[in-house]
């Protein structure tokens, strides 16, 4: 699978970009977006997620175990130490500061996070913050989503979706909130 880039700036590329159009080659993995909000699209609160909901962990930890995991910092430094990185997946962690951690992968740029994650050949799972998700949203093949059922306050908030772009292809009820995978529809020619 190969990702056309084009549209990222020089502060998305980091530090050397032309302008020139990019392109990864990231093989067989796709790139999906892993996220609980409200019908406001609210998905955060103060770097922090706005509600418990035991449920919606499981699932998230079913579907990105085992998997790649691309997060920004806040999104990384909002996850409990204990769980710090998430166990049994690869993180990665963009940051235009560095660290060092023997388990968890930081890059300064969403090129240079592409490439890191190809290197696992595993699925990939974006999984926030806010400035995250809107860059990689365009490059997604899948949705996962929680649709929160009840209103949360918030101040961060998931970027405005384009519902033609994406079908449903799975759907599952659950007591706080309705859980949706979409897949992104092909054009035809």
């Amino acid at each position: 699978m190969e990702i056309n880039l084009k549209k990222l700036s020089q502060n998305e590329w980091g530090p050397g970009f032309n302008g020139v159009e990019k392109k990864v080659d990231l093989g067989d993995p796709k790139i999906s977006i892993v996220v609980g909000m409200t019908r406001d699209r609210v998905i955060g609160n103060h770097n922090q997620l706005p509600w418990r909901i035991s449920e919606d962990l499981k699932l998230f930890k079913q579907i990105t175990e085992h998997n790649t995991v691309i997060m920004g910092r806040k999104t990384y430094g909002s996850i409990p130490e204990k769980f710090r990185p998430l166990p049994n997946r690869n993180n990665i962690v963009i940051t235009s500061n560095p660290q060092q951690h023997p388990k968890t992968n930081y890059c300064n740029s969403i090129k240079q996070a592409l490439e890191k994650a190809k290197e696992f050949a595993k699925p990939i799972f974006i999984i926030g913050g806010s400035s995250i998700y809107k860059e990689f949203l365009d490059l997604a093949d899948n949705l996962y989503i929680s649709h929160i059922k009840k209103n949360h306050e918030g101040n961060i908030f998931f970027p405005e979706i384009n519902w033609n772009d994406w079908k449903i292809i799975e759907e599952k009820e659950y007591e706080e909130f309705i859980f949706k995978k979409y897949k992104r529809r092909t054009q035809s020619l």
